[in-house]
């Protein structure tokens, strides 16, 4: 199995970026405006809808507050073809700022590459929204 970790230092205080991490149903709104079209959650699972009308499904595994982390699955939809997927958002308090950790556990090995360029691609993004929203003064 392979582990795919980037992670970001991000200008916002840790409770700020992980308001916006733990807020399930926003992804559209406070992280990936833009590479996700809208959010909606349906029990545990949340439903992803992509500018291009394709939808993936995420099992929401853990949102735990104390430990400012973040864990889901991708069960349907995924436009790679992996077999497994299980990811975490973890946010730490480092200075006036944070460090937000983005792992990603899949199969099969050799989509790894793949899984990394998205994910290192995201995490930029998610960093620029969430420096932008806290200048604009936005929760």
């Amino acid at each position: 199995m392979a582990t795919v970790r980037v992670e970001a230092t991000i200008k916002v205080p840790a409770r700020a970026a992980w308001d916006a991490v733990a807020d399930v149903g926003a992804v559209h709104e406070r992280l990936l405006p833009g590479r996700v079209a809208s959010a909606r959650l349906d029990g545990g699972v949340r439903i992803l809808t992509m500018p291009d009308g394709s939808e993936i499904r995420e099992l929401i595994i853990s949102v735990d507050h104390e430990l400012r982390r973040l864990a889901y699955a991708v069960v349907e939809g995924q436009k790679l073809p992996l077999t497994y997927h299980h990811a975490s958002f973890e946010v730490y308090a480092e200075g006036d700022g944070c460090r937000l950790v983005w792992s990603t556990d899949l199969l099969p090995d050799g989509l790894a590459e793949a899984v990394r360029a998205r994910t290192e691609r995201g995490i930029v993004e998610i960093k620029q929204n969430l420096e932008a929203a806290s200048l604009a003064g936005c929760p």
